[in-house]
């Protein structure tokens, strides 16, 4: 099938007039020259971007990755996928590792199925235990732990690898050593942390690669402590995840952070179960939390995750005055390098599964595409 009179966001991360075919699910013929076929689609100058890819997402439609049901993580990936996100890495929480367990094995069923109609799960965030007490945010408490690479191994290896990103607070006792462990079997982030400069900068040159929530359960940069941000900014081979949901986050903070990571950002939407859902009392982690309006809560205030999904995050970046190429990049391209998919998913080029978004006016969303058949 062909598609003409688009403008195509290409792999150059810059919008190009042209066309492209669909063959078997994947792209061929981006921005080939010729004639359009008889029966080619008319997309009448709307704008088409890859489709979207969250890597740090909970839930939402009331379901929770961590609740280990196939049918709510089903649920999760239908509703990613209708909103334009369509490839996950559903996250975990701080839960005893036999509850990490099940939620991981449900991913690698989703994974085999692969039903359709559902945004593809491309890997797991292993959020928790090995957070700080300090900076444990809505994490639970009761399950904290140091780093142990041995229990981290044994649940890399119960998923058959899934898990693509694992977190660790970097001033944790063998933070160091465990980076240096894991990085052989996922891509490390550091998250819920109360480090300092010199812990993150170690742990990063250990070979962590990603920071997780930026801003949000670490240290604020100051100019005499510039603590895990000044270090993760420093180190080039580093990703910053961040929330644009305009609750966790300011928008100035937000345009600074494509400053300080230049062609480095990833979109997240953190969303909970209740994303998508109406206001009242959900449960995140073994704990209540309270959803209103676009925020959630703990009991006591704290803030939780997020009610918005990622699509809606990038368009708040580019209201916020981001270019809309890096907000697009950041939600496309980036995650899906964080993932280590970069060669499947994450741009339109010849080769690359036709999962895309076609947009108009103000980046709404006219028609999504799941390797090239429409919703």
């Amino acid at each position: 099938m062909q598609f003409t009179n688009a403008n195509i966001f290409t792999r150059d991360f810059t919008f190009r007039w042209g066309s492209f075919c669909v063959e078997d699910g994947k792209f061929t013929r981006v921005l080939a020259e010729g004639e359009a076929a008889a029966d080619a689609v008319d997309l009448q100058g709307a704008y088409v971007i890859p489709g979207l890819i969250d890597v740090h997402n909970h839930g939402n439609s009331n379901a929770d990755f961590s609740d280990g049901s196939y049918e709510g993580l089903v649920k999760m990936a239908r509703y990613l996928a209708k909103n334009g996100i369509t490839s996950f890495a559903p996250a975990s929480m701080t839960l005893p590792y036999e509850t990490l367990a099940k939620a991981f094995a449900t991913a690698r069923t989703l994974v085999d199925e692969a039903p359709a109609g559902c945004a593809a799960l491309r890997g797991i965030q292993m959020e928790g235990p090995f957070f700080s007490e300090k900076k444990k945010g809505a994490q639970n408490g009761a399950y904290l732990k140091d780093p142990d690479f041995a229990a981290f191994r044994k649940l890399q290896e119960g998923c058959g690898g899934l898990i693509k990103i694992v977190d660790v607070a970097a001033e944790l006792p063998g933070a160091v050593e465990f980076a240096a462990q894991a990085k052989e079997l996922s891509n490390v982030s550091i998250a819920h942390s109360d480090s300092d400069y010199e812990h993150a900068l170690a742990v990063f040159e250990a070979g962590a690669r990603h920071l997780t929530h930026l801003y949000n359960a670490m240290p604020p940069i100051h100019h005499r402590k510039p603590g895990i941000i000044g270090a993760a900014s420093e180190c080039q081979w580093v990703q910053a995840e961040l929330i644009c949901d305009g609750i966790h986050v300011h928008p100035s903070a937000i345009r600074m952070a494509f400053r300080l990571f230049p062609g480095r950002m990833v979109l997240i939407s953190d969303a909970l179960r209740c994303c998508g859902m109406p206001d009242g009392e959900y449960e995140l982690g073994g704990q209540p939390v309270f959803l209103q309006g676009k925020t959630c809560t703990l009991a006591d205030g704290t803030l939780a995750g997020s009610v918005t999904n990622l699509y809606d995050c990038m368009c708040n970046a580019i209201s916020y005055g981001i270019a809309p190429e890096e907000a697009i990049r950041a939600a496309t391209w980036n995650p899906a390098c964080a993932l280590g998919v970069e060669n499947e998913v994450g741009a339109i080029a010849d080769g690359m599964q036709a999962d895309f978004v076609v947009c108009g006016e103000n980046w709404a969303r006219q028609a999504v595409y799941l390797a090239g058949q429409a919703l």
